[in-house]
């Protein structure tokens, strides 16, 4: 049995996980997706919530893990994934990028190369403040769901909620030491229209990863592809000693 973490992004919460969670425990494993604080379900002021708050969040379910996990993060929590393997490395057996933000030392989502068309960038709106982010309703299925059903795209796209913008603009700390010793798996999305996979092949050149994996969908596969999502997600458990030399 091993452990997996699940991480999700920017306006989402741990319910976008729920239809990859049970075909990852049928396979035996344990299986924790923590809503980030001011997200999903847990009720953070977003005024409170940091990029640590949300590595510290991660930390705790990494702590509580019987043994180091398969810590999986999609889109921003790329970022959140990242700054958790400086801080406990020992408690990571593999770090995966699903379609996710994979950033150098010092960098934020605003340093990333522009390439590709990111409906997402195209159609966020700001509050008053530009404390926090939404993304318009009328792009949210193109956006994130391209490639869902109705059935699942409807409901999915209704549940999103603002999301605190310094998660965008604050750089991760990232040392060869720590982080670098860490295995790292990228999983694209080839439909992608969130974050373009010119753009997660532009971040994959810059920190490199031990092994790539490509699905043909959306910026979304727990909900268009969670049974191929799960068969990569336990391809990784399968070759991660192998990727750990």
């Amino acid at each position: 049995m091993s452990s997996y973490i699940l991480v999700h992004g920017a306006w989402h919460g741990a319910w976008c996980w729920e239809r990859l969670i049970p075909l990852l425990e049928r396979e035996g494993h344990r299986v924790d997706a923590p809503d980030l604080p001011g997200h999903g379900s847990d009720q953070t002021p977003l005024s409170a919530v940091t990029l640590d708050s949300c590595m510290k969040r991660v930390g705790q379910a990494l702590l509580a893990a019987p043994e180091p996990s398969f810590l999986v993060g999609h889109s921003m929590a790329g970022a959140v994934i990242s700054q958790a393997a400086e801080r406990f490395p020992e408690r990571i057996r593999c770090l995966v990028y699903v379609t996710a933000f994979l950033l150098s030392d010092g960098q934020s989502r605003r340093h990333l190369p522009d390439v590709g068309t990111s409906i997402v960038q195209q159609n966020l709106i700001f509050s008053e403040d530009h404390e926090s982010v939404e993304v318009d309703a009328n792009v949210r299925r193109q956006a994130f769901y391209g490639e869902c059903s109705t059935a699942d795209a409807g409901p999915a796209a209704g549940r999103l909620g603002p999301t605190p913008s310094c998660l965008f603009t604050t750089a991760v700390t990232l040392s060869d030491e720590r982080y670098g010793q860490v295995p790292r798996v990228y999983i694209e999305c080839l439909k992608d229209q969130a974050i373009p996979p010119r753009l997660q092949r532009a971040m994959q050149a810059a920190v490199p990863c031990g092994r790539t994996f490509s699905i043909n969908t959306d910026h979304s596969p727990f909900l268009s592809a969670p049974e191929e999502l799960a068969r990569l997600l336990l391809a990784v458990n399968a070759t991660s000693d192998e990727m750990l030399g």
